[in-house]
């Protein structure tokens, strides 16, 4: 089991005041920073920009774990590189018939690519790239808000991914995003999940260390 890293999401956080928010999280320990790129469009939210994320890559250290729920993301692979993105997931839905051309287009820029299915999408649907990407992205809420209640059904599926890549010999982490806390982390990691989104549960928790650390596995 790969180690558990926790990536706080800042759809959850007051954009207010983000730089704080996010020194926060970082300063308790987050290993990621989870950050949601929503166009209106894909998902009937809309949220922050290319701009945002070059604002934020100036002000932390941590790895920006940019996940995009947007049409077309091969147009803004580039872009959202050169904004200092560490990680790009995309949606398998968005991607019509170029799923493959636009992971390689974030691998071209060195940086881990990522492919994510909203829960109603099987693993079948994504299982012909699932040795292409670095990262695959399992939704357990239905894209587009934060503060949803968590699919537990939904952890079948990296059940499935997990078990694909210990088959395969494939090196690849396993993300859920959506309703995760300290008892659905539990159930995330037993299902072979190693990073963890975590919005609300962090970031309105009193004491964000405690609720950061309550998601890693206990040693046994």
């Amino acid at each position: 089991m790969k180690e558990v890293l926790i990536a706080p999401s800042i759809l959850s956080a007051d954009f207010a005041d983000l730089k704080n928010e996010i020194q926060k999280v970082e300063q308790a320990g987050a290993d990621w920073l989870h950050i949601d790129v929503m166009d209106g469009r894909f998902v009937p939210n809309i949220t922050i920009g290319i701009p945002v994320v070059a604002s934020i890559r100036k002000i932390t250290k941590m790895p920006l774990d940019v996940h995009l729920m947007i049409v077309e993301p091969l147009k803004y692979v580039n872009d959202f590189a050169d904004a200092g993105s560490d990680i790009i997931t995309v949606h398998i839905e968005a991607c019509e018939n170029n799923a493959e051309k636009t992971i390689n287009a974030i691998k071209n820029r060195d940086i881990l690519a990522g492919i994510s299915i909203k829960p109603n999408t099987p693993v079948k649907d994504i299982e012909n790239l699932i040795n292409k990407v670095d990262l695959v992205q399992i939704m357990t809420v239905e894209p587009g808000f934060g503060g949803q209640e968590f699919m537990a059904d939904c952890l079948e599926k990296a059940r499935e991914v997990r078990n694909f890549a210990e088959k395969h010999g494939l090196k690849l982490h396993i993300e859920t995003d959506g309703g995760i806390n300290s008892e659905t982390a539990k159930q995330a990691i037993d299902a072979g999940v190693n990073v963890l989104v975590a919005g609300s549960y962090v970031y309105k928790a009193p004491d964000v260390r405690e609720a950061i650390n309550s998601l890693r596995p206990v040693a046994r």
